[in-house]
């Protein structure tokens, strides 16, 4: 690559950070660090009717608990500062005024109903009214008034907004690194608004402005904004500065059926769609988050790293390091990605178990502390060890592993089946078999056990369904005699009077 590579992430604090944001952020990051580049945040705040309070911070915490923070930001590494494009305001009207000089844009007078009118009248014919070539010359523009009008019209305080002029007759032969490549007839362009007449730019000026003076390499960015793309070419080739390349990432989609996954989908189907919870501060409606919902960080960078994008292989698991080592914007799809929320759980479940004993134990025991059971860690270590295999969440550690801290207050019905007119006598006399175990390890306790049924010959079925139901209340959980170990030798000959008296 002939220049430094420098990507960026662009998001309005419009409210939270969706999962499509998220993935996009990613991509960038992860192109960024295999080039050995740099990875930046602007914050594009042009658009401040839409600001939500609080929005900014949340997206700075997302990334960081993704582990994908940028280099570049607000109140971080400023190299090419300010980072907000609120706080940039002062440089914007130069380059609009560059344009106008250049005669690549020209004065709108035009009034909101005016402009109503206008598609009012075209609908009426059956057409759709387009600000571009067609009208540009007959509407109340610097096009159709002299140079004086339009300096006293200005000077008086009369409202405007600045319009791209869009070349005639042409046709733009463009490049995309994702979708080859990519033709667009200016004829059936507008003349977008790059300046408001609230002195704020719009979205493309702004744009296209911060990311030649912030020097991006590389703009990668939703498939949503393809359309943007022949006019931002154009304004770069306007101002006379060299574009950076352009990559369009696929949707994400839906779970069932086409359409772009929505911020509203995650809630009502029962997954999330945003990196952290949400409160809005309008309506105080909360959405959840992928953190608080118990999912690992690097599960939902894995997760995300391949809607869309895979190495050519049928590897699936990756930590960041390897996504960074094989991520190639070539091998991104065209296509739109379906979002799996049970893949999703997938990948939980198996960071899950990449996690240390401990370090489970420690998210546990606030879990076991709120359901009042007061334990050691060591003991909680223990018990996640033996049921880890089985969880998808932190949270479902307790429903596999109740019985390791709490005596059975009932039992499975479907299992009782298995406590035959016999079982109570049986029971009593496992009962007189483990008061006389000395050794009470998981490895001796089985050893004795199974003697003694074999020396009785006792079918393994009649001691050992119902020696795991009086202990547990269900045919479930890890190895029998590890449990035993666990609870301890007085624990289990009370569970196993309970069950005897209960059943």
């Amino acid at each position: 690559m002939s220049k430094p590579v420098r990507v960026r992430f662009a998001p309005s604090p419009t409210g939270p950070l969706h999962i499509g944001g998220v993935r996009t952020a990613l991509f960038n990051y992860l192109f960024a660090k295999k080039h050995g580049g740099t990875f930046y945040l602007r914050v594009e705040d042009t658009d401040q009717n839409r600001f939500v309070p609080g929005a900014e911070q949340y997206i700075m915490e997302a990334l960081e608990w993704l582990g994908i923070a940028p280099d570049e930001t607000v109140g971080k590494n400023e190299k090419f500062g300010p980072y907000r494009q609120s706080e940039r305001k002062p440089l914007y009207k130069q380059y609009a005024d560059q344009l106008i000089n250049s005669g690549w844009a020209y004065y709108a007078f035009d009034s909101a109903a005016d402009l109503d009118q206008l598609r009012k009248n075209a609908e009426e014919e059956g057409k759709t009214f387009i600000y571009n070539h067609t009208v540009r010359e007959h509407l109340d523009t610097s096009l159709t008034n002299s140079a004086e009008k339009v300096a006293e019209r200005i000077a008086n305080g009369e409202e405007y907004v600045i319009r791209f002029k869009t070349p005639v007759n042409e046709t733009l032969q463009l490049k995309d690194i994702i979708r080859g490549d990519i033709k667009f007839d200016t004829n059936l362009l507008d003349d977008k608004v790059l300046f408001k007449s609230d002195g704020m730019p719009t979205y493309h000026l702004a744009n296209i402005v911060d990311d030649h003076l912030m020097e991006t390499s590389h703009v990668i960015r939703g498939e949503e904004w393809l359309p943007s793309l022949p006019l931002h070419e154009l304004l770069y080739k306007a101002f006379g500065w060299e574009a950076p390349e352009f990559a369009h990432l696929p949707l994400i989609l839906k779970p069932v059926g086409n359409g772009k996954l929505s911020k509203r989908d995650g809630d009502k189907l029962g997954f999330p769609v945003f990196p952290l919870d949400w409160n809005d501060p309008a309506s105080g409606e909360k959405s959840s988050g992928y953190r608080e919902k118990g999912f690992f960080p690097g599960a939902v960078v894995n997760f995300l790293s391949l809607l869309g994008w895979n190495d050519g292989t049928d590897q699936e698991l990756f930590s960041l390091e390897e996504l960074v080592a094989k991520f190639d914007l070539n091998r991104v799809h065209k296509a739109g990605a379906k979002f799996d929320p049970e893949k999703n759980k997938w990948f939980n479940q198996h960071y899950l178990k990449l996690q240390s004993d401990a370090s489970l134990a420690e998210k546990f025991m606030p879990i076991l502390t709120e359901k009042g059971i007061e334990t050691n860690i060591d003991y909680v270590t223990k018990v996640v060890a033996s049921v880890k295999e089985r969880a998808t969440f932190v949270t479902d550690l307790y429903e596999l592993s109740d019985f390791f801290f709490v005596a059975p207050t009932s039992y499975d019905e479907k299992a009782s089946k298995n406590w035959k007119e016999e079982t109570p006598h049986l029971m009593q006399e496992l009962i007189s078999v483990l008061e006389n175990i000395g050794d009470f390890t998981s490895v001796n306790i089985e050893t004795i056990v199974k003697d003694w049924m074999t020396k009785n010959e006792i079918g393994m079925g009649k001691v050992m369904q119902p020696f795991r139901l009086s202990l547990v209340g269900a045919l479930k959980g890890p190895h029998l005699f590890d449990i035993v170990e666990m609870i301890g030798k007085e624990e289990t000959i009370l569970r196993l009077q309970k069950a005897i008296a209960t059943l």
